[in-house]
């Protein structure tokens, strides 16, 4: 029996949330764990070791999928052991760790952390990998704390944060001074005239036909293109339909939002049916995955620098027809994403 076990391979994970060239690098990591298994199994068994690496992955959940596969690999080998550098390059959820740290004691499957030297076989070094494992979820809950916060502030000057501009927008820098008489360099959107034609052709044609499809049908007809040059489609049209970020800031904007119970960082007299709504926090990004529109009650919203373009009454109407159009014909269907949140309790009071 031991000389069966001793057969089994061994396994390294790897985890990096982003690529930067330097520190922990995914190579790094893999070398220290070979490093480690070397000296408790030999050398043999270390080079021989399987590799599994995760970049560009969060260790908020166990979405990856080399991790996945790995797990997968677990039942069918099964492995002597898994290493891995750190405690949370597997895992910064004490609730995730706990479940695999259990499914890894069914396999007979040893954890191994080379940084924090965990022994799996002792009851303390069990109770110290699990003491590790909440202080890691306690860190990553408060950088994302921090992150929020930081959102909030940037939201009171309404300004465009960078990357990719929305069609119909471009980004212009300006400069920005502070509550302490400090002056920032700060980018706002400022409107692309021949693209935002587009954008409220979009939006008219659909408050016409209230259907993404035939709003695709009737821009591919006229010829229209974004901003990279493509034609449009039903998923491309649904995205700029539900951006708030060409909602005119007037009253009906301010009615929507407030009964979405979203983060407002601007009174109602700042709604001034001139400028346009900016709204933080709003997309859930992970790796290789779509985007995920968050609820409402998660946005962080705050008039900002860039002009409005679609007046509330308008925009607050498409959303009722998309959430309309999900409703009749499911996820399937021709239809967008449903107002999130509390904020379809107000859509039914815009259609009297």
């Amino acid at each position: 029996m031991k000389e069966e076990k001793e057969a089994r391979p061994l396994a390294i994970y790897s985890r990096k949330s982003r690529f930067t060239g330097r520190g922990e690098s995914i190579e790094n990591q893999v070398e220290m764990c070979r490093r480690c298994l070397a000296s408790r199994f030999g050398p043999e068994a270390a080079a021989a070791a399987l590799v599994y690496e995760d970049e560009g992955y969060s260790g908020g959940n166990l979405e990856r999928p080399r991790f996945k596969r790995m797990m997968s690999d677990a039942v069918c080998l099964p492995f002597r052991a898994i290493a891995v550098y750190r405690l949370d390059r597997i895992s910064r959820n004490i609730g995730d760790f706990a479940r695999l740290i259990q499914e890894l004691d069914r396999l007979d499957v040893a954890f191994i952390s080379v940084k924090e030297q965990f022994d799996t076989s002792s009851p303390l070094g069990r109770a110290m990998m699990y003491i590790s494992s909440v202080f890691s979820q306690l860190e990553r809950e408060t950088i994302a704390e921090r992150i929020r916060d930081n959102m909030r502030e940037l939201a009171k000057s309404g300004r465009w944060l960078g990357g990719v501009t929305p069609t119909g927008f471009a980004s212009q820098s300006f400069t920005l001074e502070t509550a302490d008489g400090k002056v920032k360099r700060c980018c706002r959107l400022r409107e692309v005239p021949e693209e935002m034609a587009v954008v409220r052709l979009i939006f008219s044609v659909f408050l016409e036909t209230q259907s993404l499809t035939r709003t695709e049908a009737e821009l591919n007809r006229r010829g229209c293109l974004g901003k990279k040059g493509r034609g449009f489609t039903r998923f491309t049209v649904r995205a700029i339909l539900t951006n708030p970020v060409y909602l005119r800031a007037d009253a009906e904007a301010y009615a929507y939002l407030r009964a979405g119970e979203a983060a407002l960082f601007s009174g109602p007299e700042e709604f001034d049916s001139v400028r346009g709504v900016m709204v933080y926090n709003r997309t859930l990004q992970q790796p290789g995955r779509a985007h995920q529109i968050k609820p409402m009650t998660e946005w962080i919203v705050a008039v900002g620098q860039h002009p409005g373009v679609i007046p509330g009454r308008d925009w607050v109407a498409v959303q009722q027809i998309l959430a309309g159009n999900r409703r009749r014909c499911g996820r399937g269907g021709d239809a967008a994403a449903a107002a999130p949140g509390p904020a379809a309790r107000a859509l039914c009071e815009y259609s009297k």
